[in-house]
């Protein structure tokens, strides 16, 4: 696990960051959307703040950016496997001092990946350790998951793992999506139900995952300008 981050001096530098850098690193785009606009935010960009402060929680209503991260990346169970690598992972602290760590996956038209009936259609011994591990970070117990998107499962648990590593009190999921037409708006809205959430957007829907984590998971529409960046 790397533990030294070298700090971008402008959105170009989160190019060489990425899986495939060549592929992914062009406008319209989301890992360059969302480098932008992270990058020139001062603090969090307009849209995710409004989300977090959007929460049931007064904690919440004013949120201070400590530290983003981008393209980082976690590794849980088993440790062989890929990590899940989030665009950007943000450490926050709320009003009355508790800390948050914040999975941001950025989206405009790229879908969450496999179902996880996709993910397991050929079964190993490493997948199915990996999900166990993921329903029972998740709290999802013996609830139906073959038609939820396995991307959403391992960034809420990264998160998760994240909140636990730096000690903080909140564990969210933040899906920033450039797409104007909020583009799989609905698999999100299938992975919020399964805690008996409705998904809107720019809502903050509070999660219980039946621990002591507070647990949320948003979706925030980007600013379209970035889309041009």
């Amino acid at each position: 696990m790397p533990y030294i981050y070298i700090p971008p001096r402008s959105a170009d530098d989160w190019q060489q960051f990425l899986a495939e850098p060549d592929k992914h690193w062009r406008s319209g785009y989301s890992a360059r959307a969302a480098a932008y606009a992270w990058q020139e935010a001062d603090g969090f960009p307009r849209e995710v703040a409004a989300l977090l402060s959007s929460a049931n929680d007064d904690n919440l209503k004013h949120v201070e950016l400590l530290l983003a991260i981008p393209e980082h990346k976690v590794y849980f169970p088993p440790m062989q496997g890929h990590p899940s690598q989030s665009d950007v992972f943000a450490l926050g602290r709320a009003i009355n001092g508790d800390l948050m760590s914040i999975a941001v996956e950025a989206k405009v038209s790229e879908p969450f990946d496999l179902t996880v009936n996709e993910w397991i259609a050929d079964p190993t011994r490493g997948k199915m350790e990996r999900l166990e591990f993921l329903k029972d970070t998740l709290g999802i117990g013996d609830k139906p998951i073959g038609h939820i998107r396995y991307q959403l499962l391992h960034r809420l648990t990264s998160a998760l793992l994240e909140a636990e590593r730096f000690g903080a009190k909140y564990a969210i999921l933040v899906i920033h999506s450039f797409s104007q037409s909020d583009e799989w708006f609905g698999d999100f809205a299938a992975f919020l139900s399964l805690y008996g959430q409705v998904a809107a957007v720019g809502q903050l829907a509070d999660l219980d995952l039946g621990n002591a984590t507070n647990a949320f998971a948003g979706w925030a529409r980007g600013n379209a300008k970035y889309l041009d960046a």
